[in-house]
């Protein structure tokens, strides 16, 4: 309201419609690299879940008659699969629209607002019915975190942009007896790009939480001890740009807990780019009070004893670009 007051009503909504029209026209000539002076580009990519659902994409990119201000690009997820209902991967199709606008605003080389504006010269394509645009009463809670990753990925490699990084959050949820219950998500690899190495344990794309400090954690749930949280040294994929390395994170139960976890990227590896190797699969285990390992599924709900540990071994990033011996 004081902005209004101050440079009435027509220019503060003049200034928005600006704001939008800069993202826009940015997004345009982020999109006119990909053409190298032809009248288009056409790229598809596909990858897995770990059950073997499969996210694919088809990108299409027109210059029209006087780029870049008639760049347009068509997003086409054809072939993507079929709705879950025994499981809750499904993305609501508010959340694919998030992930394709989150990879065009990070291929614009300027510093933009993000906005709607960004998204009108894309014409986003997703089937009904599918995970990525689910029909009610499908369960939708998983895709936020875990589907809407894989999206990202699917895009950057139909740009042929970036390696697959860990493609999960890796999702661990426990709840010692007498405590209070503590949800988490547990950073990876980042995929390479040209001229640029991936990063080692971060959180990647789609996510913006950060990990809980170890006195942080022992203070307020005292029934757990943090034994190992530590990189991942050689999960990154090789490449002439080597993947990022994924973590090592051992939390050691004093208290029997429920725990849960809910990860991906446990039976396919995030892709290498140009010729770059994958990034290494992550891995669930259970330590046992005697010192030997059982290893978990990529969804898991268990009751643990006193003395046991989880592990989570998170994915690395894949590499880029075929490494000169």
């Amino acid at each position: 309201h004081r902005i209004i007051s101050r440079y009435n009503l027509d220019i503060v909504m003049q200034y928005m419609q600006f704001i939008q029209d800069n993202a826009e026209l940015s997004i345009r000539k982020a999109l006119c690299r990909f053409l190298e002076n032809k009248s288009s580009f056409c790229s598809s990519f596909k990858d897995f879940l770990d059950d073997g659902t499969p996210i694919e994409v088809t990108v299409l990119i027109y210059a029209g008659t006087s780029p870049p201000d008639t760049v347009s690009v068509q997003i086409d997820f054809n072939g993507t699969g079929e709705q879950h209902r025994d499981d809750n991967l499904n993305a609501p199709l508010s959340v694919t629209r998030s992930a394709v606008m989150y990879m065009l605003r990070a291929i614009v080389n300027e510093e933009i607002p993000l906005n709607s504006g960004c998204l009108k010269p894309v014409d986003i394509i997703v089937p009904r019915g599918t995970i990525l645009n689910p029909e009610y009463p499908a369960p939708v809670a998983t895709g936020n975190v875990e589907t809407s990753q894989r999206v990202v990925d699917v895009l950057l490699g139909a740009f042929g942009i970036a390696a697959a990084s860990q493609g999960t959050m890796n999702n661990l949820l426990f709840e010692t007896e007498g405590g209070t219950p503590y949800y988490e998500t547990i950073g990876g690899g980042s995929g390479a790009l040209d001229g640029c190495e991936g990063a080692s344990g971060v959180q990647v794309h789609m996510t913006n939480t950060r990990m809980t400090d170890p006195e942080i954690l022992e203070i307020r749930h005292p029934g757990v001890r943090l034994e190992k949280f530590t990189l991942r040294k050689g999960s990154g994929g090789e490449g002439i740009f080597r993947g990022g390395d994924g973590i090592v994170r051992e939390i050691k139960f004093l208290k029997p807990a429920d725990v849960s976890i809910l990860s991906e990227r446990r039976a396919y590896p995030p892709y290498g780019m140009k010729g770059g190797k994958p990034g290494k699969c992550g891995e669930n285990l259970l330590r046992k009070s005697d010192g030997s390992t059982v290893p978990l599924r990529h969804r898991e709900s268990l009751r643990i004893n006193a003395g046991e540990s989880i592990i989570i071994k998170t994915p690395g990033g894949g590499g880029y670009g075929t490494k000169k011996r």
